[in-house]
């Protein structure tokens, strides 16, 4: 007795699709690893030709210093300096190049986190950058429960991340994403972070643009008595600046908080005119945040 049955279509089998498509994947990763190797060569090359051209302009001033003697202490001095910026440039090359589509991703997915939990304990919207003067961190991140809220005592919100005290103070604490920065930008500094707003917006905006080039410009515009300072901003690397805790708003926030040394309220619009996004900083305004007067008043 003879059955019939339908051909067998190879295409169909569920173990040969399996096998093709992890061939796929293989030859995608193996494509992904060239690319990243390629794009590290290439950022390596960057850096090498721009110590061969500082090692260029170093021998060519340090001869021109032997053959003018009259401008040699000024061409010696550039000849130092190019050489020394060659070697410095060189061995310094990084050695890993992480691309800012990895980054954006990986703050994407903290960023969601830390917002569910928000979400989750049905918090307020409203953020609060608070300096500490103790604990790990310098300036903290507290999301209060509530909208009409009062602020955690400075050794509660130093070492806590759930505040379960009084019913005005209760929320969640962070680690502010731009504490690190804040860190990065002291270390860089010849003094401290700026007391005066003027300034200090200065020194934060300098510093997302030429320094970590977070952001491709800012526009801050500053109002001391008022205790606001408004950042427009274009070009967030890290996307838009109303998701939680954003590394550009975190950063002029925590700046703000640490060195004014007062609670700072930061909040995200879109400007009606132009359409930027606007970084709205908020602080007690009778706060003196001027040092001159600061150490005046607390002379005995």
């Amino acid at each position: 007795m003879s059955t019939n049955r339908p051909p067998v279509d190879d295409a169909d089998d569920p173990e040969e699709r399996l096998a093709e498509l992890r061939t796929q994947v293989e030859l995608l990763t193996e494509e992904n690893e060239r690319l990243r190797d390629s794009y590290t060569r290439a950022r390596q090359t960057q850096y090498r030709r721009s110590a061969a051209g500082l090692a260029a302009v170093g021998a060519v001033a340090t001869l021109s210093g032997l053959v003018v003697p009259a401008a040699s202490t000024v061409l010696f001095a550039l000849g130092g300096t190019g050489l020394f910026g060659a070697i410095l440039t060189y061995y310094l090359t990084p050695e890993q190049f992480i691309s800012a589509d990895v980054g954006r991703d990986v703050y994407a997915t903290l960023a969601g986190n830390e917002a569910a939990v928000a979400a989750e304990l049905g918090l307020s919207d409203e953020r609060v950058y608070i300096p500490v003067a103790s604990g790990t961190d310098p300036v903290r991140l507290f999301v209060p429960q509530g909208s009409e809220y009062e602020l955690p005592a400075d050794g509660v919100i130093a070492d806590r991340t759930i505040i379960a005290g009084d019913a005005g103070s209760r929320g969640v604490a962070f680690t502010p994403s731009g504490a690190r920065l804040l860190a990065s930008l002291e270390a860089t500094l010849r003094g401290t972070l700026a007391e005066s707003p003027p300034e200090l917006a200065a020194q934060l905006s300098d510093a997302l643009v030429e320094q970590f080039e977070l952001v491709d410009a800012v526009e801050p515009d500053i109002d001391p008595d008022g205790g606001r300072c408004s950042v427009a901003v274009d070009g967030s690397v890290y996307g838009p600046l109303d998701r939680f805790d954003n590394p550009v708003v975190s950063f002029l926030a925590a700046g703000f908080a640490a060195g004014l040394a007062v609670p700072v309220t930061a909040s995200v619009q879109a400007d009606e005119a132009t359409e930027r996004p606007v970084v709205t900083l908020r602080w007690d305004e009778e706060v003196d945040t001027d040092a001159a007067d600061h150490d005046a008043d607390t002379e005995v």
